[in-house]
């Protein structure tokens, strides 16, 4: 029987709710996230929408993510996104994390949930300053914020501290918890810079040095296009159940960070239809009811705080409660994962050689081990001499490590 077989409007009564199965999610997830090799893209762009959006926190992360899905991974495809025809940008958005969208779906993020983000992060940093010493107020913040953007369109790019060179104001330090044990001094610039950023002002321009270099000049940008904050919450929601559907209201308020007054209000807006999944009651675009074919076997190596990982909160799915303690570190971040055919199987790390090496969580047999092996080969090869280690270590990636 068809996993739909049941299906019905979920207006009327007349029978079951459509059920969509687990092995039907795992399908769906091969070819939609681009994992399935006869699903990968060709332009980084294409990974970033299929996902609609690509974790960034981690600087390695966008690079490892989109790569385990390019048809001819190399950093130099992401990097022309990223730096050279930057039709990827970085906000810092859902769930205050920061992603890189594609500039189409970018007005959407912005109005739908950056936005507010940067509202209250100016008003965090603006009682920061009042709190520290005395010495800053709004209008000085708003002077020296001025100074750094004529600074960067005169220079064209430059790091915080070659700002600081024009704008002096950048090098003072302020204290943090004064009094306490923990007190510390920060400077001015570097919460300053990322305030400006999560505003959309200035973005991170080429690192200096490797694409695992977390030392950014930034550059100036054109103001976002602002759209009704209704309408762009749709159009995130829309995005995303096209991408992470069928997903329960728990798993879109959780991704987007929304309230659940607003991650309600967006799904009727798309008119998502409610379906039966292992979790609960789940929903997709009134369009997205049909079966999907099995895709080919598949295996993946995907890093810590992949899209594809951190895509819903309720992941039995996918992923076994057991191994949850070896694959996520105490804050809730994942880290770097192997997958066989939709499932999280085990974990794997690169050592200071540069070896990839991985740990199965499960038996997966030999054709999985085969094919796992084959991905080993793949990633080594595009990133050559390049380390890279996981912002976020996590209990079993430390221990492939020692």
């Amino acid at each position: 029987m068809s996993s739909r077989a049941t299906g019905r409007s979920t207006s009327g009564h007349s029978s079951p709710r459509p059920r969509i199965t687990d092995e039907q999610r795992r399908a769906r997830l091969a070819r939609r996230h681009l994992l399935a090799p006869a699903h990968r893209a060709d332009r980084v762009e294409d990974v970033a929408d299929a996902l609609v959006g690509l974790h960034a926190t981690d600087a390695a992360t966008v690079y490892l993510s989109a790569c385990a899905r390019l048809a001819e991974p190399s950093a130099a495809e992401v990097e022309r996104g990223l730096y050279e025809d930057v039709t990827l940008v970085k906000l810092l958005s859902m769930r205050h994390t920061l992603f890189a969208v594609t500039d189409s779906l970018a007005p959407y993020v912005y109005s739908s949930t950056a936005r507010a983000i940067a509202a209250r992060e100016r008003a965090a940093f603006l009682r920061f300053l009042r709190a520290s010493e005395g010495a800053w107020d709004e209008r000085r913040l708003a002077v020296t914020e001025k100074e750094v953007l004529s600074s960067l369109a005169a220079r064209g790019e430059a790091t915080t501290a070659e700002l600081a060179k024009d704008v002096p104001a950048l090098r003072e330090t302020v204290t943090i918890a004064p009094g306490k044990p923990y007190e510390a001094r920060q400077s001015v610039g570097s919460r300053l810079l990322r305030l400006l950023s999560s505003d959309g002002h200035v973005r991170r321009a080429r690192p200096r040095g490797s694409w695992t270099s977390s030392l950014y000049p930034w550059a100036l940008v054109h103001p976002l296009t602002e759209v009704p904050v209704r309408e762009a919450k749709a159009e995130v929601a829309r995005r995303w159940l096209a991408s992470f559907g069928p997903a329960t209201e728990a798993d879109l308020k959780w991704w987007t960070g929304w309230t659940l007054g607003d991650t309600r209000k967006a799904l009727a807006d798309v008119g998502a239809r409610e379906v039966e999944l292992s979790a609960g009651t789940g929903h997709v675009l009134p369009e997205d009811l049909e079966d999907t074919e099995e895709p080919e076997p598949w295996a993946a190596l995907l890093p810590g705080l992949d899209p594809t990982a951190m895509g819903w909160r309720l992941r039995e799915w996918y992923l076994g409660p057991d191994d949850v303690p070896a694959l996520f570190d105490r804050a809730g971040n994942i880290g770097p994962t192997v997958w066989w055919n939709g499932r999280i199987v085990g974990g794997w790390a690169q050592r200071a050689n540069g070896e990839i090496v991985w740990r199965p969580l499960a038996d997966t047999g030999k054709e999985a081990c085969a094919a796992i092996a084959a991905e080993i080969a793949r990633l080594s090869s595009w990133m050559g001499d390049v380390r890279v280690t996981p912002r976020f270590r996590t209990p079993l990636e430390r221990e492939l490590v020692r």
